[in-house]
């Protein structure tokens, strides 16, 4: 009521006439509270990151329906620096957990990458040729690096959670 007087006497110093509200709806306040939450979680970076796993050796998997899509983390690629070519596999070589399989190099190195769980590759991200900057510009997302199949999904549980490899960074720095 108190927002309907104030609007009320807002609209009064206004050439234009501003909407009537209604009565008060019956909406229940965990319903309204529920929404904001909503929004509040769709706008956090990490959502991006939860459902990835990540090695000591800073590749990172997201597994959906028995494929794992492999990349490099946000600090490997801080560390690299603008990366200019990626060197990749072929799409059905066989590869084991830990196992090396490609490089990327950028202005100021080289780093081997390694596979995060055994499997074999289905795909390789061949926007990366033409635009190997995208592992910069997009890490989680187009700058992926190939898509496998997982032979031993126990794997997993030998990888770091987002909380794990965050605190295993920070050790780095010590």
């Amino acid at each position: 009521m108190a927002m309907r007087v104030a609007l009320n006497c807002v609209s009064a110093n206004f050439s234009f006439r501003l909407p009537q509200l209604s009565r008060t709806a019956n909406i229940p306040a965990g319903r309204l509270f529920w929404r904001a939450e909503i929004l509040r979680t769709l706008s956090t970076a990490s959502r991006l990151t939860s459902a990835l796993k990540f090695t000591d050796k800073h590749e990172w998997v997201r597994v959906e329906g028995g494929v794992g899509t492999v990349g490099i983390s946000n600090f490997a690629q801080e560390a690299l620096g603008d990366v200019v070519y990626c060197g990749l596999p072929e799409v059905g070589q066989k590869l084991e957990q830990m196992e090396e399989f490609g490089a990327l190099e950028s202005v100021k190195a080289a780093s081997e990458l390694y596979s995060p769980l055994t499997g074999e590759v289905t795909e390789i991200n061949t926007e990366l040729a033409d635009n190997p900057g995208l592992v910069n510009k997009a890490c989680y997302e187009g700058g992926w690096i190939l898509k496998m199949t997982i032979e031993k999904p126990g794997e997993l549980d030998g990888l770091m959670e987002e909380a794990a490899y965050d605190t295993f960074i920070k050790s780095l720095d010590e």
